[in-house]
């Protein structure tokens, strides 16, 4: 049995966890709006068309937050066409997707259904075939009392009272020559900040995000952050970053350690801003949206340009097993860990597509593995991030070398005196034997240890047996001063740690 061991001590504090940070992504995309989060006629809908076993779902997840509409899909989206009444709504094409949209869910129904979850909305703004007017005439509409034209057209159309959104994306991935109206970044920093000046006129509360590169490997990364950042520092208050990772021609151990190609992207974007900061003088130091983040087997993807034209298409439905969910684990890890900077998460997307809910048409919804990490980090991560230094065994990867066959995160909640250690092994074969030293937490205890592994590391949740894969609770100790527990081969853990009554 390989050996570990981490210390716990409150004073080692990365940063303060932001709740904002578990928060999910719903695009038109797919199946995740309509007969996703959407649908009308079945029986479990409400009286605006939203399925409430999804609602139910999401609120179980401890989504904080969703960001909407896009997603490549805002980048041809006119958000006029989502409001008002749904019989005289337009059909569009959108360009993205290769989809037929017909608008019956939008603007007033996604707030609605934030409303109801009990979540933060984060809205994208159209600088792709869009820019400056219509950001400021979305903006109006949101969140001016009324009396205006943009205003009164909100109060006409039901919504009395202002939404009050804080949180807008100016655009999204706009370095990618997929995006409809792909800009340079010298062209987007410009209109980044031209936007954001505007925007703060009109609501100084608002916070802002730039969009930063589509992934580490754009062949413009570094630069792009660099270039727009010069630009639109002092405007903006996020820059964003997304990732998705994927198995690779059966290289599990590659795949299990690809967190450290997350947490190198994250070091890489916040050493940029802070070079900005210097160059500029800025005393701000700048936060990141990492908005866009998942598993997501691309390779089974054939490009938008094979899709046929269709209403809500069976899209990028991955089916995820116990590998992804503790992948997804090790990310959640890695968020945590950098605390200090990263205040906003957004798992894409939340239903159908590459997603932790499941829907059929009609019939049920159901978690899929990867829901399972993130319910249990949303859940227990609260008040600061702490610093973990295990010490532990190394596995040794085709893609990354030697990598550590353990990665964790810890959280302290101050008011209440517990904490939360997650933890991924990620040895295939071995179990880990930990011991976690609690001697600056003086009379804790364990209170539960919870466990989701499975001797069969490709098993999934399906709509025939939605709970195959669960986590299970071990029961905790009366140990004092250390802990000891055993990690099981490739396995996520949540160990509760309770102050002394």
């Amino acid at each position: 049995m390989n050996v570990a061991r981490l210390t716990l001590d409150p004073a080692f504090r990365i940063g303060s966890i932001d709740r904002r940070l578990f928060g999910s992504f719903v695009e038109h995309m797919g199946r995740c709006v309509y007969t996703g989060v959407f649908e009308p006629g079945h029986p479990r809908a409400d009286d605006l068309g939203l399925r409430q076993d999804v609602l139910e779902l999401a609120r179980e997840m401890g989504v904080t937050l969703v960001r909407y509409p896009g997603g490549n899909f805002v980048s041809n989206y006119r958000w006029e066409d989502g409001v008002g009444p749904r019989e005289s709504r337009p059909t569009r094409l959108d360009l993205a997707w290769r989809s037929i949209e017909t608008n019956q869910f939008g603007l007033s129904e996604y707030m609605a259904w934030v409303r109801r979850l009990g979540a933060e909305p984060m809205m994208a703004v159209n600088l792709g075939t869009r820019g400056l007017p219509e950001a400021l005439d979305l903006l109006e509409y949101c969140n001016y009392p009324g009396g205006t034209e943009m205003s009164d057209r909100r109060i006409k159309n039901g919504d009395l009272q202002p939404y009050g959104i804080k949180l807008w994306c100016l655009g999204n991935e706009m370095d990618g020559p997929w995006q409809i109206g792909h800009q340079t970044a010298a062209e987007y920093g410009r209109k980044a900040a031209e936007t954001a000046r505007a925007m703060r006129r009109l609501d100084p509360s608002v916070e802002l995000v730039a969009c930063g590169s589509s992934n580490r490997q754009m062949p413009t990364f570094g630069a792009w952050e660099a270039t727009v950042l010069e630009q639109c520092y002092d405007q903006v208050d996020y820059i964003s970053m997304h990732a998705y990772y994927q198995e690779h021609d059966g290289d599990t151990d590659s795949f299990l350690a690809s967190a450290v190609d997350m947490d190198a992207f994250i070091d890489d974007v916040v050493a940029t801003a802070d070079h900005v900061r210097a160059k500029t003088r800025s005393e701000k130091k700048l936060r990141i949206s990492f908005d866009e983040w998942n598993v997501w087997y691309a390779d089974r993807f054939p490009g938008e340009s094979a899709l046929e034209w269709q209403q809500a298409p069976r899209l990028i439905e991955d089916e995820y097993s116990v590998v992804d969910a503790l992948v997804v684990g090790t990310y959640l890890i890695s968020l945590i860990g950098h605390a200090d900077r990263v205040a906003i998460g957004a798992q894409a997307q939340l239903a159908n597509v590459i997603a932790p809910i499941r829907t059929e048409p009609g019939g049920p919804a159901w978690r899929q593995t990867i829901f399972h990490p993130f319910a249990q980090a949303a859940r227990f991560a609260r008040g600061e991030a702490l610093r973990v230094e295990p010490v532990a065994p190394s596995i040794e990867t085709k893609k990354y070398g030697a990598v550590p066959a353990l990665t964790a995160a810890a959280s302290y909640d101050a008011g209440s005196g517990s904490a939360a250690l997650f933890a991924v092994n990620r040895d295939r074969a071995e179990p880990i034997e930990l011991t976690v030293d609690l001697r600056a937490l003086p009379g804790a205890t364990l209170r539960a240890h919870h466990v989701l592994s499975d001797d069969d590391h490709r098993a999934t949740n399906t709509q025939q047996n939605p709970d195959r894969i669960v986590p299970r609770v071990i029961a905790g100790g009366e140990q004092t001063g250390q802990i000891t527990v055993t990690l099981p081969p490739a396995s996520w853990n949540v160990l509760e740690i309770s102050a002394p009554e």
